[in-house]
């Protein structure tokens, strides 16, 4: 009755809250209808609104449709965990992680024993590959190799709706696939309950083999190494091969991470940052740029410190080598002089 009293009223002109709507309505024709930003804006206009936007089915829903990867068991079963569920996996996976210098020590927390991986990679906003991979994070191996994930072996590939060009591919063509692929890398802690989404979503670099023709798109999100100075990129990087005119596949998709001297880190360094983005708590929404510009500022950091690198070490050669020949010829100016 009182929706139809509000909604008469409007159409006579009237005003009516829209907290008059009955909540059921509310839920399945309004807030069902809202993207994750959105239901959390709302949530913050009224007490009674609050309660609606914190049901759990709207959450999942919106979980779903952002990140088909997971609607995975596995992945459902750690969410559930959560203290509110997917509403907390969304807050915690889809803002950008704030970049500022963390202290991070290895003995302040402990390390995951395991880490679960959810990613999806999109063309023109439509999945094209998705997996759920589960990391032993245990093992002494892992935390003193390289810390290096590939999700497909490299026999492996995977077909795609999406057309491939190839060698052909003219710079137009190359700015379109970097325009349109998209990727989310979310790395969740079962254990702390806490998730963290390692990839800038937009394109950072892309390149493309002059041999093969192979298409490397790099995603990277650039995050605190422990100081104001240090600086880690995470990696995330997706090629792409094919027959001319035939579908697109995905041959490689893998994560790294690398420091400022581009040296790899091993798995314990890993898991010490990212316990450390995902303890941060601060996070932002996405911008558009924002993470390109972040790398392009990372490589260029990595250019001026090996630039720096390279002069010391001339200068040091340079005074082992004045020393060396005054030492020469004081040598023989003893032994011709004697």
């Amino acid at each position: 009755m009182n929706t139809v009293t509000s909604a008469a009223a409007v159409c006579q002109g009237g005003h009516a809250s829209i907290s008059a709507l009955h909540p059921d309505v509310l839920q399945s024709h309004i807030l069902a209808r809202l993207d994750g930003p959105s239901l959390a804006s709302l949530a913050c206009v009224s007490s009674q609104l609050h309660a609606l936007s914190t049901e759990e089915h709207l959450w999942r829903n919106i979980c779903f449709s952002t990140w088909p990867s997971v609607k995975h068991p596995r992945v459902q079963e750690t969410i559930s965990t959560f203290p509110s569920g997917h509403r907390s996996f969304f807050f915690d996976s889809f803002p950008f992680p704030v970049p500022r210098p963390l202290k991070l020590d290895a003995n302040s927390f402990a390390l995951p024993t395991e880490l679960i991986l959810a990613v999806d990679v999109y063309y023109q906003n439509e999945v094209i590959y998705s997996k759920v991979e589960e990391i032993d994070t245990s093992s002494s191996w892992f935390l003193c190799s390289p810390f290096r994930v590939d999700l497909l072996d490299p026999k492996d590939s995977v077909s795609t709706p999406v057309k491939y060009f190839g060698g052909s591919e003219d710079e137009t063509l190359l700015k379109h696939r970097e325009e349109n692929l998209s990727l989310s890398w979310i790395v969740i802690d079962p254990t702390r309950k806490r998730a963290v989404n390692m990839s800038t979503r937009r394109v950072v670099s892309l390149q493309r083999h002059w041999l093969t023709g192979d298409v490397q798109v790099r995603f990277g999100t650039v995050v605190p190494g422990g100081s104001a100075q240090e600086w880690v990129e995470c990696g995330v990087v997706v090629t792409c091969c094919g027959k001319e005119g035939g579908e697109m596949q995905v041959r490689e998709v893998s994560m790294v991470m690398e420091d400022m001297e581009g040296k790899g880190l091993n798995g314990k360094e890993s898991l010490v940052i990212l316990g450390g983005v995902m303890g941060e708590g601060r996070r932002k929404e996405r911008g558009g740029n924002e993470g390109k510009e972040k790398y392009e500022e990372f490589q260029e950091r990595k250019r001026k410190r090996k630039e720096e690198k390279q002069r010391k070490e001339r200068v040091l050669d340079l005074v082992c080598i004045t020393i060396g020949v005054a030492g020469f010829l004081t040598f023989w100016s003893a032994i011709l002089f004697k």
